[in-house]
C-alpha cells in the first residue's frame, strides 16, 4: 500500500465505483431506451458511469497527491444517529411528528463532541416545524402532529 500517497481519496474512490457498479448492476434489469426516449435504466447506468469515472478520477489522483492517512474509525456516533433515527421511526404514529423530530435532532446531535443542548433544541423544533410543514400539511401524509394524549 505504499504506493496509495492519499489514503483517504482512494477509499473514497473505491467507494464511488462500488456504488456505480451497484447502479449499473440494478438498472441492468430495466429498458435502457435512447437519448430521446429514456427508458428506467436510462438514468441508473448513466448515473453508474458517471460514478465509476469519477472514482478512478479520485482514485488515480490518490496515488500522486500526498495526503493524510485515514482515520480511526469511530463506532458511538455511527451508532447513535442510527439508533435515533431507528427509535424516530418506532415513535412517529405514538408520539406525533413534533415530538418525533425534535427528539430525534436532539440525540442524533449527541453524537457530536460539539453538542450543545439548546443549540439542538432550537434545530429541533425549527426542523419540526418544516416536517410538519412539507410532510403532514404539503404532502398530506396521514401522520400524527401531537401526540394522541395532546389532541383529544
Amino acid at each position: 500500500m505504499a504506493f496509495i500517497r492519499h489514503p483517504k481519496d482512494f477509499f473514497a474512490g473505491l467507494l464511488f465505483i462500488a456504488f456505480g457498479v451497484a447502479a449499473i448492476v440494478i438498472g441492468s434489469n430495466y429498458a435502457l431506451g435512447t437519448a430521446a426516449r429514456m427508458g428506467p435504466g436510462y438514468f441508473p447506468r448513466i448515473l453508474g458511469l458517471l460514478l465509476i469515472a469519477l472514482g478512478l478520477a479520485l482514485a488515480l489522483r490518490a496515488l500522486r497527491l500526498e495526503g493524510p492517512p485515514v482515520p480511526r474509525f469511530v463506532w458511538r456516533p455511527l451508532l447513535v444517529v442510527l439508533g435515533s433515527v431507528l427509535a424516530f421511526g418506532l415513535m412517529v404514529n405514538h408520539a406525533g411528528v413534533v415530538v418525533s423530530t425534535i427528539l430525534l435532532i436532539v440525540a442524533a446531535s449527541a453524537a457530536s463532541h460539539e453538542f450543545r443542548l439548546r443549540e439542538s433544541l432550537i434545530a429541533g423544533v425549527a426542523l419540526a416545524a418544516l416536517a410538519v410543514g412539507v410532510f403532514v400539511i404539503g404532502l398530506k401524509l396521514q401522520l400524527p402532529i401531537w401526540p394522541p394524549m395532546f389532541t383529544s
